[in-house]
């Protein structure tokens, strides 16, 4: 007969870990048999130095807490010896640090991720770490809407300028003729 206090601690860190998948921006499954120690240090230092929880759980706990957050299609990838990265603020950096980590140890794979809710594949996984960072994202888009307002300031001022050249240039005339 499994211990009370056991039993209530596992509840705990099901609700815990259904929390923070279901408000996670991001979430990277990877199957990590076969990577040593010094890679797995090397890559959970890259993750916490992202803001990036990587961590292995127990494939039937997360499967509860996946069940309790009411996500569903991706209890499937957690078969076998699964890590998972959770982002905790930018929705890219677990795909990018998992991403250039499944490079460089060819014994990490990804299986699959989970971005908003909804559940994607390897492929999905590797564009969205092709993606740029999200502050570079909003600067393009902002720079994107600034540039009509910049040719419009721009055209509006050469007209400015053209008026001012032509009354200068009547003035001087006018000038010239009086003397």
């Amino acid at each position: 007969m499994a211990n009370s206090a056991i039993i209530e601690s596992k509840a705990k860190l099901v609700d815990e870990l259904a929390d923070k998948l279901k408000n996670a921006p991001s979430t990277i499954v990877v199957d990590y048999r076969g990577v040593n120690v010094d890679e797995v240090t090397a890559l959970r230092k890259a993750a916490r130095e992202a803001g990036v929880e990587y961590k292995v759980y127990k494939n039937t706990m997360v499967k509860r807490a996946l069940d309790k957050a009411g996500i569903e299609g991706f209890s499937e990838y957690f078969e076998g010896p699964t890590a998972i990265a959770i982002a905790t603020e930018d929705a890219v950096a677990p795909a990018k640090v998992l991403d250039k980590y499944a490079k460089e140890f060819k014994n990490l794979e990804i299986k699959a991720g989970l971005v908003d809710g909804k559940v994607v594949d390897v492929d999905g996984v590797t564009a969205l770490a092709k993606l740029p960072a999200r502050e570079v994202l909003v600067a393009q888009v902002l720079g994107t809407l600034n540039a009509p307002i910049t040719g419009l300031v721009n055209v509006l001022n050469g007209n400015i300028r053209g008026l001012a050249v032509a009354l200068n240039a009547i003035a001087e005339q006018k000038a010239a003729q009086e003397a």
